[in-house]
């Protein structure tokens, strides 16, 4: 019997190019897609911690008869410990920036919200009308949610 030749077939090096480029072509378009979601994850868990920390100042206005001090920004004051978990009040927010209390200040009487102390965590007005149309009506100068100075993004408790 003769002998059979095999004929292998292996891939050149222009299609394992072509797969290559194919899928960094996806990995250019899937990976930008991840990092939208967690910006929106850091949002919607800064909205819903805000109103953890409104609820609270509103349990406290409530039972209390007055409404929380206003706190250096970043510390929870010792009287609204009760209220929240003051280790969160004072971890800062998912958004970066610190978590602040508000009394007779910045043009309202009380209010909870960020302060953008550091000018390489602050966030801009943009980013912060997507706060306020998840938390509020989505115009800062206005509603629950306004800002009250530069950096400073609070939820209004009392005008």
């Amino acid at each position: 019997m003769p002998a059979r030749h095999t004929i292998t077939r292996a891939f050149t090096l222009v299609e394992i190019l072509i797969v290559v480029v194919i899928l960094g072509i996806l990995a250019a378009i899937v990976v930008p897609q991840f990092t939208g979601a967690a910006e929106e994850s850091r949002r919607s868990a800064f909205v819903t911690e805000l109103k953890v920390f409104m609820d609270g100042a509103e349990l406290y206005r409530a039972r209390e008869g007055q409404h929380v001090s206003d706190g250096s920004s970043g510390e929870c004051p010792d009287e609204f410990a009760g209220y929240v978990d003051a280790v969160d009040f004072e971890a800062g927010t998912p958004i970066g920036g610190v978590w602040d209390t508000e009394y007779n200040d910045n043009g309202v009487t009380a209010a909870v919200g960020v302060h953008f102390m550091d000018p390489d965590e602050l966030r801009d007005d943009a980013y912060m009308l997507v706060i306020d149309a998840l938390f509020d009506d989505g115009d800062l100068s206005t509603g629950l949610f306004q800002k009250l100075a530069e950096g400073r993004f609070y939820a209004i408790v009392e005008e």
